[in-house]
């Protein structure tokens, strides 16, 4: 008996719809680079973003689509919220690429803390960059504040405290741009410290070799980073 085409068709959706499906593969996550592989990733970056030679990788259409399914940052970095200083930018990364936390003066408190400590164990980022930059608020704020024994007032004070110890070690000799500029880098080191003097898992991971921990300071005025 021959079957008429529409009767075909019916029979062949109907026979579709009755085989098992096979489960979706999750996507595979890619090789994630080592440390110094990142590093270097950053600073060629760094350095097209100065000379105005920009890529702005991974930033198109295609990009959206893919982190729908996950991401897998290959940095994790601590930045002022300064608004002249997006890392992403800086760096001449794209979406997904960094697992960035932002807060006045790159302070680490719990919350900071918190955030690395996620990117880190659950991410698996390999390097950790803390980036100040020139002529920081926070940090101007608390060079103000010790030299005028005035407090800052509101939550600021907290920003304050955090950034004092880095305007101690900067000394009070020479100008208050000389110093402030002493704080700032200062303060970096400040807080690559606190990182793993604070955070056990971070800590922990650093002995291991899971991760690297690097600090940075941004030139406002020509865009480059001096890596510390």
């Amino acid at each position: 008996m021959q079957l008429s085409i529409p009767v075909l068709v019916f029979l062949l959706i109907v026979t579709s719809c009755s085989l098992p499906q096979r489960p979706a593969t999750a996507p595979q996550a890619p090789v994630m680079p080592n440390a110094t592989q990142v590093l270097s990733n950053l600073k060629q970056g760094n350095q097209r973003f100065a000379s105005h030679m920009q890529k702005h990788p991974d930033q198109g259409g295609k990009r959206v689509h893919q982190l729908a399914q996950g991401q897998h940052p290959i940095a994790t970095v601590l930045a002022c919220a300064d608004s002249r200083v997006p890392p992403e930018i800086v760096f001449d990364q794209g979406l997904g690429d960094l697992f960035v936390v932002r807060e006045a003066g790159h302070v680490a408190d719990d919350a900071t803390l918190g955030s690395i400590e996620y990117a880190v164990e659950h991410l698996k980022t390999p390097l950790i960059v803390v980036l100040g930059h020139e002529s920081c608020g926070a940090v101007t704020a608390a060079v103000d504040v010790m030299d005028s024994h005035q407090p800052a007032g509101g939550h600021i004070e907290l920003l304050v405290e955090d950034i004092r110890p880095a305007v101690q070690e900067a000394g009070t000799h020479g100008s208050r741009e000389s110093r402030i500029a002493r704080a700032v880098t200062a303060n970096v080191k400040l807080v690559m410290g606190q990182l793993t003097r604070n955070d056990a898992a971070l800590a922990k991971a650093v002995r291991a070799g899971a991760v690297r921990i690097v600090g940075a300071v941004y030139d406002l005025h020509t865009g480059r980073i001096t890596w510390l």
